[in-house]
């Protein structure tokens, strides 16, 4: 489960749930919770806790062992927190690598996240279904399907849907940090 996942990841760094909660910007209760699987995760608390361990999102979902090439569709690592609008997908079998690429679909009337945020990667997003507004540094670009925008990441950002039918994404980012 992801609470455990956190707590190894916690464990292994030799942090105290209080160390965690200091460098997360997250109540130490709250941490607590997470790693006992009693709260829910938001996106952007998940990315904080990732942030602080110095690892991407997805990490606490991998089986770090496994050295397979390919991800067959129904083997691939998938995240959709609970009341979260968004749902990504890994498409790389680790995070071993220089680089990660993710499916996304954004229901109609979401956004990736709450406020836009940012990390250190460069990142490539191609729109296959939908119309796709990315929020860069305050300006609006609108990437329709077959469009693409690629971006430097720490530059503050949030995907939006202001559709009425889902929006389906392939990001790549280098290195990995979803």
């Amino acid at each position: 489960m992801l609470g455990e996942a956190i707590r190894r990841g916690r464990k292994r760094l030799g942090l105290t749930l209080s160390e965690l909660s200091e460098k997360a910007g997250l109540t130490t209760s709250f941490l607590s919770m997470v790693e006992r699987n009693q709260s829910d995760l938001s996106v952007s608390s998940l990315r904080k806790i990732a942030s602080a361990l110095g690892v991407p999102i997805f990490h606490f979902l991998l089986d770090e062992t496994d050295e397979n090439h390919v991800v067959k569709r129904e083997k691939r690592k998938r995240l959709k927190l609970p009341g979260s609008k968004v749902t990504y997908e890994l498409l790389v079998p680790h995070l071993k690598g220089k680089m990660e690429m993710i499916l996304g679909r954004l229901e109609p009337f979401a956004a990736s996240r709450d406020e836009p945020s940012s990390h250190p990667c460069e990142e490539c997003t191609y729109v296959l279904q939908g119309t796709l507004e990315v929020d860069l540094g305050g300006k609006i670009y609108t990437v329709r399907a077959g469009d693409s925008i690629y971006f430097d990441g720490s530059i503050p950002h949030v995907f939006r849907n202001s559709g009425a039918e889902d929006v389906v994404f392939i990001s790549a980012s280098t290195p990995p940090v979803f």
